[in-house]
């Protein structure tokens, strides 16, 4: 029997899981999901990993082992998060050998802490890749202006790569850049191409909740357009995850790629993350069933995934009215809103808010490794 997410798969995107937590690993559900057909892959966040921790006590008689070892708060959740890491990725195996390598990945990231330092992230991401030492283990290395190095040394690395919080066109530009650079020295060290993966997460729903703020509070005040205000709102996280998409098409269907691909190079796949819906006035499905397109990674939250399974509307959209979605992001000006800065705010405010999980996550594990 069919459902939503099979049909997804049949039109060249892949559905991702967007989250993890011990007990959906030892109670058998996410193998069931896999099973089942619904996610081909997962990811992960120091939010994420906050939620489950603070909010349950699943961990807590492997933390109080470690701590009676001896070992420090991060070295702890350290502990915690590469376990889950590692026993997700032994689940998502079987999809990364049937698909040759093209799907099945899981994802960790570094430390938020080293989000402004170039040396620091490379060297964490390194020691991630070697510590959970698994062919589909992806490691995550946030789209900052200093993030952009230690992507592509650790794609001349060999390693494969999650590029995440990506906001803006031009940021996108350069995280292709980095990653074909990535590719290139690779190649001319001898190694092999066929063997890496990455993903370019641009971030959704947050373009959206920061832009229709903006577009309230001139409505609120009686200024501008009303009518235009009013048709922008909720238009434009997708019209910028279309155009993301026409320069991934572009980009890597262009002779620059194709050089690469001739020696065995993979896509970079974009993946749309923060896709579950915040403003209830939008359908559940809305960043879903609007971003459906071939090469391409859909990340959801638990809620978004049964929703699409529900009731979601598959059918290939990415590339449709483009024109229109170049009118809408360029009315934005005329609308009040600068939307370079509104990305800019959007990357910053990433970071910090994993950054502070992160914060948070360290003084519960302190306060329980202490209990």
């Amino acid at each position: 029997m069919t459902h939503p997410l099979l049909a997804m798969q049949q039109l060249g995107q892949s559905p991702w899981h967007d989250n993890i937590r011990r007990d959906l690993l030892t109670s058998g559900a996410l193998a069931r999901m896999i099973t089942d057909g619904d996610i081909t892959g997962l990811t992960s966040n120091p939010t994420i990993f906050e939620q489950a921790i603070a909010n349950s006590d699943i961990y807590d008689a492997t933390l109080r082992a470690l701590a009676v070892e001896g070992k420090g708060t991060e070295a702890i959740f350290d502990a915690l998060a590469i376990t889950d890491i590692r026993d997700a990725a032994d689940l998502f195996l079987s999809v990364y050998e049937r698909t040759k390598g093209a799907d099945g990945y899981v994802s960790i990231e570094v430390s938020p802490r080293l989000a402004r330092d170039t040396a620091q992230t490379l060297a964490e991401a390194r020691r991630l890749w070697a510590t959970v030492d698994r062919p589909n283990l992806m490691v995550k290395i946030p789209a900052t202006l200093e993030g952009l190095g230690a992507i592509e040394a650790a794609i001349g690395d060999g390693m494969n790569v999650n590029v995440t919080l990506i906001f803006s066109l031009e940021r996108y530009t350069a995280v292709i850049d980095a990653y074909m650079a990535g590719l290139r020295k690779r190649a001319a060290a001898g190694g092999a191409l066929n063997n890496i993966a990455s993903v370019a997460s641009f971030f959704v729903s947050r373009v959206d909740v920061a832009v229709d703020k903006l577009l309230e509070a001139q409505l609120a005040a009686g200024a501008g357009n009303a009518d235009a205000l009013q048709a922008a709102l909720g238009q434009s996280a997708i019209a910028n995850a279309k155009l993301a998409y026409e320069l991934f098409q572009q980009r890597f269907d262009g002779p620059e790629f194709g050089a690469l691909a001739a020696i065995g190079a993979q896509r970079q796949r974009p993946l749309w993350a923060s896709t579950g819906t915040k403003n209830p006035k939008y359908p559940d499905t809305y960043y879903v069933d609007a971003l459906i397109g071939p090469d391409s990674v859909n990340t959801m939250p638990p809620a978004t995934i049964a929703a699409f399974k529900d009731h979601g509307s598959p059918a290939v959209r990415i590339d449709h009215d483009l024109v229109g979605a170049h009118r809408t992001i360029d009315g934005l000006a005329a609308c009040g809103v600068n939307f370079s800065a509104v990305l800019a705010q959007l990357e910053a405010d990433g970071v910090a808010s994993f950054a502070k999980s992160y914060e948070t996550l360290l003084a519960v594990v302190a306060k329980r490794a202490t209990a």
